[in-house]
């Protein structure tokens, strides 16, 4: 053959087997040393006819064929055979030194016709020569569960399935087959280039080990060894389930709290107009007004013993201006003024006061703010945007500044005739200055409601303790809070709820969730009730963010307390819709399941039966896998006492072991 070298042994191996049992793809896995992606494998055929005139057409593929095995220069070429049966091979077989007789790991068919079929028609041609059992594609042993992999084929014809776990063969079937004919057995995958160079560099060892049989004089090939002990393949572990968090709505119910106003506790007068609002939106979104409300809190605090005493003398007859969806209500009530302007000596306030019964604290501005400045200003502190139909860009920027709304003055200098509601006139996608906001406005919330504890209107009592909250907030929210606020339900009115069931640490995370639509750090151990209260309140996405919390609370601990925490929450987290989270402990338990049976075997019996079953089916490593890596420590073990004696032999006393080397009768022996 052409490109031969001097001192360079020729091996022809022959590669025969079923059709589509991956012939094709382990001699091109081989002559072209790359591994194949999925996608590659299963969109695309290679036929038999790919191997013709390689080594001719392709330098590199005939450089590639050149290898050194144990000291030995090989050049290997490979032939490709038809799959049919039918086929005259004759030609193939001819001069043939080893020959790979290959089925697939997925089909048992293609194992039984190669002890049936093809070792009879090997033997009738070749009486001689080595043969290696090769197992093709044993990457399904694993990948028949793999999502991308069942995808194909859910796309494809009825006619195409996916892999089933019965049509795998496994090792020990194989292997026992192979003892059957006397012949070595290797596995291979093309997908994980797992065995493909080992295959053949031991197909190389079998045909010069019978090479040297017959041409004993050939001192190039003393030192080749017989083909190796194949070390198992391991599976890699399943993924780890992904946590997905249900989008988020908070800009959209911090919209509807705009637009609806409802539960508001303040009025904001401006000319002869009256705008409805929160403190608590309101304190959170602007320095000006938190001053002016903290204020106004410790004063009337500080008061209310001399202001009680003196109640009589002070009120008199007044009228507030308070206009709600275009309606002007006049209302009789006792007030206490306090001169704002001077006493913060801020030029945009002129008084407040708090009228009685209802405790709505009305708030009259200067006339330095306008109504249409004071609409935008309202819009921007609880949706981050403004209204670009009437906005009027100086009087907004004027209001701004005098409410101290930064982010505001921002918005409107930047690109103010373009886009006034998006960060950029030329590039970012629209809504990014909204988000930056409203990640400023949840930080702000939570230190105003949450660690200071301003401006609340309803008190939950809880097992442990009480909360103070938001009706309006918590109303816009959660939709359970909100029917329960506006219904006919007693707790519309109760400045006071009994909140049974519900201890402080978990409310505390759900009102976390619904001022800042985020959660902290949630501890393993006491995560049930936490799902529980957000399962009953109907709150998807916090059950989703709950989740993710405790996958990283659990990837923190020590595997062994990873492992009894997962067992712990396995079925109860199940129960109140935590799906994901359950996916993952499940996960988790199967990849250390032989940890988990000599640490908790007795709390493994008491799960429920379909989870024991599915453990035991999803088990890492596999029990194939066990089964198959015991035999190999087993082969090697005896392969070392076979050397042993050899190894005995040769030590001793240094005059018999110059005799023995000298002696060419015990030499020869030895070879």
């Amino acid at each position: 053959m052409d490109n031969e070298q001097p001192h360079q042994e020729l091996v022809k191996c022959v590669v025969v087997g079923d059709t589509a049992v991956g012939k094709t793809r382990l001699i091109c896995a081989r002559a072209c040393n790359k591994q194949v992606s999925l996608a590659q494998l299963l969109s695309t055929h290679v036929p038999t006819v790919w191997a013709i005139d390689q080594y001719r057409i392709y330098k590199d593929v005939l450089e590639r064929s050149w290898e050194v095995v144990d000291s030995v220069n090989v050049s290997l070429r490979l032939w490709d055979t038809f799959g049919d049966h039918e086929k005259d091979r004759r030609f193939a077989y001819g001069r043939s030194d080893v020959v790979l007789l290959c089925f697939s790991v997925n089909s048992p068919v293609s194992l039984r016709n190669c002890r049936l079929m093809w070792y009879p028609e090997i033997r009738r041609f070749c009486p001689s020569t080595p043969v290696l059992l090769v197992g093709c594609k044993n990457d399904l042993r694993y990948m028949y569960r793999d999502e991308a992999y069942l995808s194909y084929f859910r796309d494809r014809s009825p006619f195409v399935r996916a892999t089933r776990k019965s049509d795998l063969v496994m090792p020990d079937e194989a292997r026992d087959v192979a003892r059957e004919l006397g012949v070595y057995y290797y596995e291979t995958s093309v997908l994980t280039y797992y065995g493909v160079n080992e295959v053949f560099e031991n197909a190389i060892r079998a045909a010069l080990i019978a090479r040297r049989a017959q041409r004993f004089w050939m001192t190039n090939l003393k030192k080749v060894q017989r083909p190796l002990l194949q070390a198992p393949f391991k599976p890699p572990p399943p993924p780890k389930p992904e946590v997905h968090i249900s989008p988020s709505s908070y800009t959209e119910h911090l919209r509807h709290l705009w637009l609806g106003r409802a539960h508001t506790d303040m009025v904001l007068v401006v000319g002869s107009m009256g705008f409805p609002a929160h403190r608590f939106i309101l304190a959170a979104s602007s320095r000006a007004f938190y001053r002016l409300l903290t204020a106004d809190l410790m004063a009337r605090s500080t008061s209310d013993s001399s202001m009680v005493s003196s109640l009589g003398d002070f009120a008199d007859e007044t009228e507030c201006l308070v206009k709600a969806e275009q309606k002007t209500c006049k209302r009789r009530a006792s007030c206490q003024a306090l001169p704002t302007a001077r006493e913060l000596d801020h030029p945009a306030f002129q008084c407040i006061r708090i009228v009685q019964p209802e405790g709505q604290t009305v708030v009259t501005l200067s006339k330095l703010v306008t109504p249409g400045a004071m609409q935008q200003c309202l819009q921007f502190a609880y949706t981050g945007t403004v209204d670009r139909s009437v906005l009027n860009l100086r009087e907004t920027c004027e209001a701004a500044e005098f409410l101290e709304l930064p982010q505001l003055l921002v918005l409107l200098t930047k690109h103010p005739f373009i886009a006034p509601d998006s960060p950029r006139g030329d590039a970012g996608a629209p809504g990014d200055r909204t988000a930056t906001y409203d990640v400023w406005l949840c930080r702000r919330l939570q230190d105003v409601c949450l660690e200071q504890a301003l401006f609340p209107d309803v008190v939950f009592e809880l097992d442990d303790g009480a909360c103070a909250a938001h009706k309006a907030m918590l109303a816009a929210r959660c939709d359970v809070m909100k029917a329960m606020f506006s219904g006919d339900f007693r707790e519309s009115q109760a400045k006071v709820i009994e909140f049974p069931g519900v201890r402080e640490y978990t409310f505390h995370k759900l009102l976390c969730f619904l001022y800042t639509d985020e959660v902290p750090a949630v501890s393993a151990v006491r995560c049930v009730n936490l799902l529980e209260l957000a399962n009953r309140l109907c709150l998807p996405r916090l059950v989703n963010l709950v989740e993710k919390r405790v996958i990283e609370d659990l990837e923190r601990l020590q595997p062994q307390e990873a492992i009894e925490q997962c067992l712990r929450l396995l079925e109860p987290v199940k129960l109140h819709n935590g799906h994901q989270l359950a996916d993952w402990c499940m996960n988790h338990l199967c990849v250390n399941y032989n940890k988990l049976c000599r640490m908790s075997p007795r709390s493994l019996r008491l799960l429920h039966p379909d989870n024991q079953a599915y453990l035991v089916e999803h088990r890492w490593p596999p029990v194939w896998y066990l089964k198959d890596y015991d035999y190999y420590q087993k082969c090697l073990a005896e392969r070392d006492k076979e050397l042993k004696p050899q190894d005995r032999n040769g030590s001793g006393c240094l005059c018999f072991s110059r005799k023995s080397e000298s002696d060419p009768a015990i030499s020869s022996s030895q070879l």
